[in-house]
């Protein structure tokens, strides 16, 4: 068999990601920065710009340059396949269409300069990623403690430092993946807490014995 054949697409949505991220890098380089101010970085203008909301998502595709590219996406390839293998590549997706989503609106409405970049996908995969170690009964120390670390290093960052917009965004990618691996993994946080009351009860009746 030709090596080629034996290179396998196996993760779908995150290699696509990277490859229309370069793509677009590509074209920004070749306009100037016109790819990315007009289409692919999320900034203020006229509601009736039917490019403002499609900037709203596009803008996690454009990056400045080809180091701020590698600095998310060496992430992500890390990181994305094994999410990707666990939730399925429509999940993924969707989970990445709103945070970019959001992250483009919570911008728009506490800043009037630019945004673009994947970062904000990064710390939300990050975080979804803390959870996949779930079992049932049981909460990992791992997830806590990525949770809280995580948090309070964005959290010192946006406050100590003065440019702070892109700690802001990982706050909002952070959330955003917390938020997914709760919703995603409901029935296993269910049974973490049957477990925790029973646990309680347990000792409280050995208690009163």
């Amino acid at each position: 068999m030709p090596f080629y054949k034996r290179i396998q697409y196996n993760s779908p949505v995150v290699l696509t990601y990277a490859l229309v991220a370069l793509a677009v890098l590509l074209l920004d380089q070749i306009t100037q920065g016109a790819a990315n101010f007009y289409f692919f970085s999320v900034h203020r203008g006229s509601p009736t710009d039917p490019l403002l909301y499609f900037r709203m998502i596009g803008h996690v595709i454009g990056h400045a340059n080809l180091s701020h590219y590698f600095n998310n996406v060496v992430l992500l390839l890390l990181v994305g396949p094994m999410l990707e293998e666990r939730y399925g590549g429509k999940k993924i997706l969707l989970m990445m269409l709103i945070t970019a989503l959001v992250t483009g609106i919570l911008f728009l409405a506490v800043s009037d300069g630019r945004l673009l970049g994947g970062s904000g996908l990064v710390f939300m995969l990050i975080l979804l990623s803390s959870f996949t170690n779930l079992q049932k009964g049981r909460i990992p120390l791992t997830l806590i403690l990525a949770v809280a670390i995580f948090i309070g290093r964005e959290v010192v960052a946006e406050v100590t430092t003065e440019t702070n917009i892109s700690n802001v965004t990982h706050i909002i990618g952070g959330i955003c993946g917390a938020a997914f691996g709760y919703f995603f993994n409901k029935p296993i946080f269910a049974t973490a807490k049957t477990a925790i009351a029973e646990d309680i009860l347990e000792k409280d009746t050995a208690g009163e014995s």
